[in-house]
């Protein structure tokens, strides 16, 4: 049973609390757990950059002001991990500074005390959407990779000449090949690639270098 719910469990993306205050700590914690969603607290940052998973789906909340490391410094941590998680900051009056430039590095967003329980779980929502979005376009990506190592080196030579909308018989003028060869190959790069069309297998080249 438990086998069976793992996948799931797994899929449910988890909410870090990073807060030195027990009080907000505990509070943002159970608001999160009373909406259903998988919250993990912690009081120092240190604790959360050696424990977080950057392969799970979640975000973290994140207090701007803490004694052993401010939220921006943690969030630079991150940042130099190349991790992707969505950050939302929790700033007082003072820390806005502090907020805006995280914006500037990166942050999804921040939000200054006091907040409405609500006003925190629409940036949640927003940064689980954002997360999920980014996730999908790197799986997309590493999909394609995958699909490219397939093809051979005259196949990758055939699908570049495509791409840039070269026909067959050109194609076989260029790489010295016959027409019927270059529609082998041709057929070869459409299949392997799972691609649609020239214009899909067009979009997914384009994903291939980063573009």
């Amino acid at each position: 049973m438990t086998g069976a719910n793992s996948p799931k469990q797994k899929q449910k993306p988890t909410i870090y609390v990073v807060d030195d205050d027990d009080g907000m700590r505990h509070a943002l914690t159970v608001l999160m757990t009373t909406v259903g969603y998988h919250a993990v607290a912690f009081a120092r940052p240190t604790d959360f950059l050696a424990q977080y998973d950057p392969n799970e789906p979640s975000c973290v909340v994140l207090d701007v002001r803490m004694p052993e490391m401010s939220g921006l410094e943690v969030q630079q941590q991150l940042n130099r991990a190349g991790s992707m998680l969505p950050v939302i900051l929790v700033t007082g009056h003072g820390d806005i500074p502090m907020a805006v430039q995280a914006m500037k590095d990166g942050a999804f967003d921040f939000l200054q005390k006091p907040f409405r329980d609500q006003e925190l779980l629409d940036r949640i929502n927003g940064a689980l959407k954002q997360d999920a979005e980014i996730r999908k376009s790197v799986e997309r990506r590493a999909d394609i990779t995958r699909r490219a190592e397939s093809l051979t080196p005259r196949e990758r030579e055939v699908m570049t000449l495509v791409v840039d909308g070269r026909a067959n018989k050109v194609i076989a003028i260029d790489l010295g090949l016959s027409e019927r060869t270059v529609e082998i190959h041709r057929s070869n790069v459409m299949e392997k690639m799972g691609a649609r069309s020239v214009a899909h297998l067009v979009k997914m080249h384009l994903a291939l270098n980063g573009e």
